[in-house]
């Protein structure tokens, strides 16, 4: 009888040890993803995400750290990050969607200056592929969206190239020093005139298109974060009116269930924009794969984090619930460090 009742207990113990099996997966959606990650370190971040068998990874720039004017730089740099066996291991099993930004982009804080912004283009889409979208290289830029299905539900994926059309950005201009939270150098200042862009019009137009279409989640995967406060670094917030633009837009084409998913700073945080007259806006930032920051600028948005180590996001909708689950998650190497759920129903006008 002991012999029996010790069995059970440890059949009882594997089981809860185990990983989760297929089946449990069959009414979720599990999106990682990550940024900042130099293509010669080892990334440890990259097998983890592989050992979770999500249903897509997303980079969301800075995939490679190349900041040159030389294409066969540009080109070797894609090499060396696809020699990766912890990227080779990854690309094998899960499909892998990408927006670029500034280092591999071209230059460090570049914009549609950079000189060889097409030549970029061509590299970037021969290494990621063309996205499944079939209009990506008859257009300037490489702004598209990706559509998935699970359960029934279909779960849009839209990728803003906030690079190629970007103007420049003006040179911060004031004084923080002192003040609580800002003892660096800002670089940036926010333009307060309307006559500069982000976007470019054309890619506007477009994503006034794709809100207007039919999907059951919309996740902006931006290359640089849109619900934080002015940091003086690069963000939407350099370009309010830009800001303001997507939140205006987002009412005029009733787009519900939106939120982003952001990179850049070398850090993790999770943000919060309440938006009067419509849903707040979260953003979720992961950064960096392999990419480390000193500290976390101050963020008055921010309501989890920061984790300052390397790590990854994960996006968890649960479509078995009456009114679907979306959890935003951050994992370092080892375990989960930022865990916030949300009813989708929260994410409408």
């Amino acid at each position: 009888m002991k012999n029996r009742i010790y069995f059970m207990m440890l059949i009882g113990l594997l089981a809860c040890n185990s990983k989760p099996r297929e089946e449990s997966r069959e009414n979720k959606t599990v999106l990682a993803f990550g940024s900042c990650a130099h293509q010669s370190d080892p990334q440890p971040i990259l097998s983890a995400v592989g050992e979770l068998k999500p249903d897509a990874f997303i980079y969301l720039g800075d995939n490679i750290y190349s900041d040159t004017y030389s294409m066969d730089t540009l080109r070797m740099n894609y090499k060396i990050l696809g020699a990766k066996p912890e990227y080779q291991a990854l690309k094998a099993a899960t499909p892998i969607y990408a927006v670029w930004d500034d280092h591999d982009f071209g230059w460090n804080d570049s914009g549609r200056h950079y000189p060889f912004k097409k030549e970029s283009k061509e590299i970037f889409l021969d290494f990621f592929g063309d996205q499944g979208d079939s209009t990506i290289r008859k257009h300037e830029g490489i702004y598209h969206t990706v559509w998935l299905e699970k359960a029934g539900k279909k779960i849009q994926i839209i990728f803003p190239d906030l690079r190629t059309f970007r103007d420049k950005l003006l040179p911060y201009n004031g004084n923080r020093s002192g003040q609580k939270g800002y003892d660096y150098t800002l670089d940036y200042s926010p333009y307060i005139t309307p006559d500069s862009t982000m976007l470019g019009e054309t890619q506007w137009q477009w994503l006034e298109e794709q809100l207007m279409q039919p999907a059951d989640v919309r996740i902006m995967a931006s290359s640089t974060q849109f619900s934080i406060t002015h940091n003086g670094y690069e963000a939407w917030a350099n370009f309010p009116h830009e800001q303001q633009r997507f939140i205006d837009l987002v009412k005029k084409t009733k787009a519900n269930s939106i939120f982003f998913i952001s990179g850049d700073v070398h850090y993790a945080e999770l943000s919060k924009l309440k938006v009067e007259g419509g849903y707040p806006l979260y953003d979720v930032t992961s950064s960096g794969i392999t990419s480390t920051w000193d500290f976390a600028t101050p963020n008055d948005n921010r309501i989890d984090g920061p984790v300052m180590e390397n790590n990854y996001g994960l996006i968890i909708i649960d479509w078995s619930k009456e009114d679907a689950e979306v959890t935003f998650q951050i994992h370092d190497k080892e375990k989960k460090r930022i865990d916030k759920t949300i009813k989708l129903s929260e994410l409408k006008l």
